[in-house]
């Protein structure tokens, strides 16, 4: 596949805009960031309020005069917006300035460009990025719009070659499509190999730079690249290790969500983000240090509703505890005596002990076993529980019916039962059935946090 290059930003402006809607704002230290981490240099901001955006330019002609100033006197080759622009206003803006002009979407899109290193990582990010791009698709082409046709023709060449490269672009979209649906396919056959190993999988998920590839290396004793940057991590890398009391389990470090992500990140890497969603336990890992720790777990939590990734266990990981005056390392539980938090810095190892003794517990309370009796024609049933390992004994009954005892985890029950049309419910002698209470999970109750 072609390399998607990413342009040199060089000396930048950001134009941060504070909107008075909640779900519209941005944050101004999230973006010189994540500017940096594109390689932006000279990061120069200007700031303004206003009521709602202007249709033309977002932020009105008199602040446009003023971005120009800035811009000239910078010497700047980008502006970056803290906000979604319209195409007519990204176009607007670039007549206006003469300088290439991003808005936050685009640069969290160039950014992904640079980290993918994987075929699959590259062709989920080519693909946001032509959906992107469809919708700006004429501005390529605008100074073809003045030609005339001939006699009898209406418009000219412009139009021709904007359809011609629109239909290459949907080629090309179909292709990366298709080509990612094989990727999938291999994905998937290696989760039905990890099941049938009855291996549980524990998906590390979390806010970029909250150090969650600093945790997986400290777990697995592994060298993945971990820097103090955003989305330092892109694709997913899979490692087993052994835990005591809970023996081998797969851990899995995946892609780091932000605020507002865009749409076509998250449809695009929805195959890669399936490792959260079929994982048998996720560590929501958090930076402890960060100002706005609440908004953050929010931000992923609702990343993670958009990909049915909520019905997952889940442990909070306050991970820079020793960062944060009077935070202390180690073990927090629920009323009940559910591990709720643990309190740890991956960079030092402290805290470490309760995670594992966590993890440990809350994979044994997964577990769940029960007789059920299957009929001779639930075939499908009986090979779906051998392929997990999941019966200890089998018995036949005088009406030839197959007795057997299940152990399995309680996620795993509920998806066999769920693909099975309801046969292990029905076959199941245990009242309530032994998974129910886990087939989904409320957003993690912020109120608890302060325990």
């Amino acid at each position: 596949m072609a390399e998607q290059a990413s342009e040199v930003l060089g000396q930048t402006v950001l134009m941060h805009v504070e909107l008075p809607r909640e779900e519209n704002r941005e944050d101004l230290d999230e973006l010189l960031r994540l500017a940096a981490t594109a390689g932006g240099s000279g990061l120069r901001a200007l700031v303004c309020k206003r009521d709602e955006p202007d249709a033309r330019t977002f932020i009105g002609a008199g602040k446009v005069e003023e971005l120009k100033q800035l811009v000239e006197a910078e010497g700047a080759k980008t502006v970056i917006f803290n906000a979604r622009l319209s195409p007519a206003q990204e176009r607007n803006l670039e007549q206006e300035l003469h300088v290439r002009v991003m808005d936050r979407i685009a640069l969290i899109l160039d950014i992904f460009a640079q980290r993918a290193r994987t075929y699959e990582g590259k062709l989920q990010v080519e693909l946001a990025r032509l959906h992107y791009e469809q919708a700006r698709l004429v501005r390529g082409w605008t100074h073809l719009e003045r030609q005339k046709g001939g006699f009898g023709l209406r418009g000219g060449p412009g139009e021709t070659q904007i359809e011609l490269d629109r239909r290459a672009l949907r080629e090309r979209i179909a292709r990366i499509k298709s080509d990612l649906s094989v990727v999938a396919a291999r994905r998937e056959q290696n989760r039905t190999k990890r099941r049938k190993n009855a291996l549980p999988l524990i998906s590390l998920v979390g806010y970029t730079n909250a150090g969650k590839s600093s945790l997986f290396n400290y777990l697995t004793k592994s060298e993945v690249f971990a820097a103090d940057l955003l989305f330092a991590t892109l694709d997913p890398t899979l490692r087993s290790i052994e835990l005591p009391g809970a023996g081998k389990v797969v851990l899995a470090d995946t892609v780091g969500f932000i605020r507002h992500l865009p749409h076509d990140l998250v449809a695009a890497f929805r195959a890669t983000l399936e490792e959260s969603a079929q994982a048998d336990l996720q560590l929501h890992v958090v930076d402890a240090a960060d100002p706005r720790l609440e908004d953050n777990i929010k931000a992923v939590e609702a990343v993670l509703a958009q990909i049915d990734a909520l019905k997952v266990p889940r442990l909070l990981v306050f991970n820079k505890a020793d960062l944060v005056e009077g935070m202390t390392v180690g073990l927090v539980r629920d009323d009940s005596g559910r591990p709720l938090r643990v309190n740890l810095s991956a960079k030092s190892g402290a805290g470490m002990d309760a995670l594992l003794t966590a993890i440990s517990e809350l994979i044994s309370l997964d577990l769940c076993e029960f007789t059920a009796k299957i009929l001779p024609h639930e075939g499908k049933l009986l090979a779906a529980l051998y392929a997990l390992k999941a019966i200890t004994h089998l018995e036949y009954t005088d009406d030839g019916m197959q007795l057997v005892t299940v152990r399995i985890r309680a996620l795993e029950a509920a998806r066999i039962d769920k693909s099975c049309g309801g046969a292990l419910a029905r076959a199941c002698e245990q009242r309530p059935l032994p998974w129910a209470d886990t087939a989904e999970f409320a957003p993690i109750n912020l109120d608890l946090l302060n325990n």
